[in-house]
């Protein structure tokens, strides 16, 4: 490195990010052992090709770009998540987004979306990336981000509101992650 930093070794990878890594990871799998799967493929990878990372601050960037990867790898044979195409916009009351959620509920209606939504949405409120790191994460415009986390977002304030309405048994949840689904 030409400002005479030092690159974090693999051990101080795993200290600052495995908890960042599994909980992405878990969003994108829905399974604790497919997470821990992922972040340990992840953190192999990373050791392998550590000379890829060419600055310390780039690091977490990196090793989610690493994570979402191996995951696309992992199912691209399956045909796993539901397209927005044929969703049409959600008739969402005012009254229904009072409705606290069960986060495993959440979990489940992530886990029907297709990772191109999925992933934005995880990154923007479960672990608070930008925009424009989300953009950098996908490969795609700022505006492409913004338009599938609009579209993931109304596709879980439809299937949120009418398992809700079906069960109107949740414990309330106060975080960032559901501040999306039930305020915007």
């Amino acid at each position: 490195m030409a400002d005479g930093t030092r690159l974090p070794t693999t051990h101080e990878l795993i200290e600052e990010h495995s908890t960042l890594l599994y909980r992405y990871a878990y969003r994108l799998t829905g399974d604790a052992a497919d997470a821990e799967d992922l972040v340990q493929q992840t953190f192999l990878l990373a050791h392998q090709r550590g000379q890829q990372l060419r600055e310390a601050g780039a690091a977490r960037g990196w090793l989610i770009s690493i994570v979402r990867n191996v995951f696309l790898k992992s199912i691209r044979h399956r045909n796993r998540g539901r397209s927005l195409e044929e969703i049409d916009e959600p008739q969402v009351t005012d009254a229904a987004l009072d409705v606290p959620v069960h986060l495993e509920l959440l979990q489940e209606a992530l886990l029907e979306l297709a990772e191109e939504f999925r992933s934005p949405l995880v990154l923007y409120y479960f672990e608070e990336f930008s925009y424009h790191e989300i953009a950098e994460q996908m490969g795609v415009p700022i505006g492409t981000v913004m338009s599938r986390l609009s579209r993931g977002k109304a596709y879980l304030k439809k299937r949120l509101t009418e398992t809700a309405e079906r069960e109107r048994q949740a414990v309330p949840v106060q975080s960032r992650a559901l501040e999306f689904v039930l305020q915007h």
